[in-house]
């Protein structure tokens, strides 16, 4: 089977439509369909079938995406290993982090690779866990969170590897009644307003969850996913929040451990399989854990 043509039938499979596909790969939509009716009949099976008027993969289709994952990973491999001959590390790696993440670890990961011969083309992407896999068309590692409750994102297609664990505290305004405790129960706080990010979040994932073990509902009455404006909010009164410890910053609240459950997000680093035979990403994974590492060291003090 033709390696090009396996890689559009890969493209189809993370973007959805052909026209996507096409946009894509700088093709037009027919010549994407006609690619994919000649790996269709280099398979001599069908890959797709019409679902109104859009396709939808067959069985032996979707069965296909996934060797074709395994062919153009050791395709990727084989350039990575003559790479190696050749010289160190280089290229362009494309990360996608969501913000507090890429606040933490993004300015050392840049640091470590400043002299490596390899450019960190970053971005941000907020989006849930849920939305993580389909980003991999587009960037070649993807920083992401999840409660440590959630299942990991590793499947046939995605390999995710956990990096840190960063606790969630308890923030309240300097005035509050608990703001000198070191802990706090969720039940002590049955009757507070909670300002909360958006559902599908870790932060608000464990909310649910606490609220679950402890039986207590919160009463959300902001959602807003940038921790600084959560923090200006509660400084000013306006309710109590949970937040990432490391995105504490505000001077004028008090962090709380919450007290009676575990409570924390964890980030996780999300590739291709087979990505990490490639030296460049590699390297930028390695500096991931480098920079993760200096955090949880820094907490312990």
């Amino acid at each position: 089977m033709d390696a090009t043509r396996l890689r559009i039938l890969r493209e189809l499979a993370d973007r959805g439509t052909v026209a996507a596909t096409a946009a894509a790969l700088s093709m037009t939509p027919s010549a994407v369909s006609q690619q994919l009716k000649l790996l269709a009949r280099e398979a001599g099976v069908a890959l797709l079938e019409p679902s109104g008027r859009r396709l939808r993969f067959t069985d032996a289709g979707r069965a296909l995406v996934v060797r074709a994952d395994d062919v153009i990973a050791a395709l990727d491999r084989a350039d990575a290993e003559m790479a190696a001959y050749r010289t160190s590390p280089r290229g362009r790696v494309r990360v996608a982090l969501f913000p507090s993440g890429a606040a933490l670890l993004l300015p050392a990961v840049l640091d470590f690779m400043a002299s490596s011969g390899v450019d960190v083309d970053a971005q941000d992407e907020d989006v849930p866990a849920s939305a993580v896999p389909p980003l991999l068309a587009d960037y070649d590692v993807v920083l992401t969170h999840r409660d440590e409750r959630a299942p990991t994102l590793a499947g046939p297609r995605v390999a995710a590897t956990g990096l840190l664990r960063e606790p969630i505290d308890l923030v309240l305004p300097p005035d509050h009644r608990l703001a000198g405790h070191g802990e706090a129960r969720l039940g002590e706080l049955a009757d507070e307003n909670w300002i909360s990010v958006r559902g599908g979040f870790p932060v608000d994932d464990v909310l649910l969850s606490v609220a679950a073990v402890t039986g207590v509902e919160p009463r959300v009455v902001h959602r807003i996913n940038d921790f600084h404006v959560i923090e200006e909010l509660v400084a000013a009164g306006r309710g109590v929040a949970l937040m990432p410890r490391f995105s504490v910053q505000h001077p004028r609240v008090v962090r709380v451990r919450v007290a009676g459950v575990r409570a924390a997000r964890i980030y996780d680093l999300v590739t291709r399989p087979g990505a990490t035979e490639r030296p460049a990403i590699a390297a930028v994974l390695e500096a991931f854990r480098t920079a993760a590492t200096r955090v949880d060291r820094s907490a312990e003090h």
